[in-house]
């Protein structure tokens, strides 16, 4: 049975990353043209095991409408040729505008987290409420 808080803290991740994947589908494809599972794997071995093949190639879809990514195929070994997407000047450029956007929010996050926890008040120290009433 999964515990409430790593069932809460998947769901934050599978949130936090919908918003991000085509952003780290474009890193990936930076790196080297490639295929629906391959992508999958990339992420996979950077930690984002959560995200399907099923949930990648719709977006890589929109990309490719968008004119992020183009297409070319290649013979398989088995089976039918595999379709690999390769970044354009567009993609780049939304890359790069991806990961400025990434960096900042980052930071923005990270400084508002790092703020210290305020210690419980001691039993002589009167609260905000008690003072208030």
């Amino acid at each position: 049975m999964v515990s409430a808080g790593v069932e809460n803290s998947e769901q934050r991740r599978s949130q936090l990353l919908r918003g991000v994947l085509d952003v780290c589908l474009l890193a990936l494809i930076s790196e080297e043209p490639r295929y629906g599972y391959e992508l999958a794997e990339g992420l996979a071995q950077r930690g984002l095991a959560l995200v399907s093949e099923g949930s990648i190639y719709p977006l890589l879809s929109r990309m490719q409408s968008a004119g992020l990514v183009s297409v070319f195929k290649t013979a398989s070994g088995n089976g039918p040729p595999r379709k690999y997407y390769q970044l354009t000047d567009a993609g780049a450029a939304e890359l790069a505008a991806g990961r400025r956007s990434w960096a900042a929010f980052a930071e923005s996050v990270g400084q508002v987290l790092a703020v210290p926890t305020r210690p419980e008040p001691s039993p002589s120290v009167p609260s905000r409420h008690q003072e208030d009433s």
